[in-house]
């Protein structure tokens, strides 16, 4: 039996005090596909992402998200059902909280000490296999607040996943991490991929460098519209980078990896 799309998005356009954010945009994310949302600052994937978390209703067009249709559906219902992970939720967390403990009361939603709900081993095993599950098991019993910025990221995503979200959005994780930081995270990713028990994933970036293996697909934006979207080996070419970034770009490929650079840099 066929399996209904994770998100279908049809002729999706939004509208901002008269300034065009997106436009046009169709875009299907089937079962256990992961895909990168990926584009210059100021081409639409904030907003798009905001469409696909069901926190912003487009001006135009029809968003369909795990089965139901934007503006039919009780959204409060729905939410649960997705995990994110932003720039905003590390700001919420307690410095002394373990990093065990900051998994594991994401099963309730909360940014509070554990001895407000009640938790059986079960959800501590989930927690634990959680952040494995993103390769920061290391770090159950540190303080958040002792953690480098990477660090703290991986914990977050970890969190994102002991609710068991049928889709996760990860807005720019590696924004702001040094070289290290940024391939021990996609290293992570990678094994998030891999692992057939995860979620369908929508990664957010503007560098190719930042790319994880295992990712397949993915939609390049520029100007809220779409440049190309699909297999990422067969649509992630030189045109395709160059048109999103307004600019003459050129990929290679390093094994399983992606390096991007402007023929400019490299005259003379």
């Amino acid at each position: 039996m066929t399996q209904q799309p994770v998100v279908s998005l049809s002729e999706v356009g939004v509208v901002r005090s008269g300034t065009q954010i997106l436009d046009a945009i169709d875009w299907v994310i089937e079962p256990g596909q992961r895909w990168v949302l990926f584009g210059a600052n100021g081409s639409g994937k904030t907003t798009l992402l905001e469409v696909v978390s069901t926190y912003l209703f487009p001006t135009r067009g029809t968003v369909d998200v795990l089965g139901g249709r934007l503006g039919t559906v009780d959204v409060r219902e729905m939410r649960p059902r997705i995990g994110f992970v932003g720039p905003v939720p590390s700001s919420l967390v307690r410095k002394h909280f373990r990093a065990l403990d900051v998994v594991v009361t994401g099963r309730h939603a909360s940014f509070v000490s554990t001895r407000w709900h009640h938790y059986v081993e079960a959800d501590w095993e989930l927690a634990r296999e959680c952040l494995r599950a993103v390769h920061a098991e290391n770090l159950a019993e540190r303080e958040f607040g002792t953690m480098s910025q990477g660090e703290q990221k991986r914990v977050l995503i970890a969190r994102s996943l002991v609710t068991r979200p049928e889709l996760l959005l990860l807005d720019e994780p590696g924004s702001g991490l040094d070289l290290g930081a940024r391939e021990r995270l996609v290293e992570s990713l990678a094994a998030l991929a891999e692992n057939p028990g995860s979620p369908p994933v929508v990664l957010v970036t503007h560098h190719v460098e930042e790319i994880p293996p295992g990712f397949g697909h993915i939609l390049m934006l520029a100007a809220g519209r779409v440049v190309a979207a699909g297999p990422i080996d067969r649509v992630l070419t030189n045109q395709a980078l160059s048109e999103a970034f307004g600019m003459e770009l050129r990929l290679e490929r390093l094994g399983n990896r992606w390096r991007a650079w402007s023929p400019q840099d490299r005259s003379g």
